[in-house]
């Protein structure tokens, strides 16, 4: 893979998630997130079947199962899960021909920095879904949210007049930053916290 923008950004993003994963307590996965009528646990579940279906889209094969309906179980080891997938899609885009000019994806084909972006977009607001789910102060940071606009700006608009997979876009206030804007132009407040209303 010669162009590495979406490799570095998809490498971000994983650890994202690691992080946050690795953070939340036995007692909180059972928690309400932003995702509507999803617990962090199926969150996860649907975060960890999304990124196999980004790598398997390389590798051949597919997902366990269907990541909108997500078990709301938990291996006994989340993390350990979930790494073997990361390790996975990892290891998928890093192999990629230097000449390849399209990669599957589950979205379709698109150019390498693309596709890498599309699963670091998927992983990343995932991860934030669970920190703030989890009561965790593990904010989407600016420099990750500047790396997945691009893949945004590009796909999400379609992707939810088409399959309805993100809430409507919200205003933010002027002057707002980058992963804030990057949250509202994907359905989320990014002011969510427990208790508070939720998008899909």
């Amino acid at each position: 893979m010669a162009d590495t923008r979406g490799l570095e950004v998809l490498m971000a993003a994983h650890g994202y998630v690691r992080e946050v994963v690795a953070a939340v307590p036995p007692s909180a996965w059972g928690a309400p997130t932003p995702c509507s009528e999803w617990t962090a646990r199926q969150v996860l579940n649907h975060a960890r079947i999304d990124q196999q279906g980004y790598g398997l889209a390389i590798t051949g094969g597919r997902p366990d199962s269907d990541p909108f309906d997500p078990a709301d179980a938990l291996a006994a080891d989340p993390s350990a899960e979930l790494e073997e997938v990361l390790r996975m899609v990892e290891g998928a885009y890093r192999a990629l021909p230097a000449d390849a000019t399209e990669v599957p994806t589950p979205l379709g084909p698109l150019p390498p920095h693309l596709a890498a972006g599309a699963a670091a977009m998927d992983a990343a607001v995932h991860a934030w879904d669970i920190a703030v789910a989890t009561g965790q102060d593990r904010p989407l940071t600016e420099e990750l949210a500047e790396g997945i606009w691009p893949v945004a700006e590009h796909l999400v608009d379609h992707l939810r007049d088409s399959y309805r997979v993100f809430a409507p876009a919200l205003e933010v206030p002027a002057g707002s930053g980058r992963a804030d804007a990057l949250l509202a132009f994907l359905g989320r407040d990014p002011q969510w916290r427990p208790g508070a209303s939720r998008t899909v």
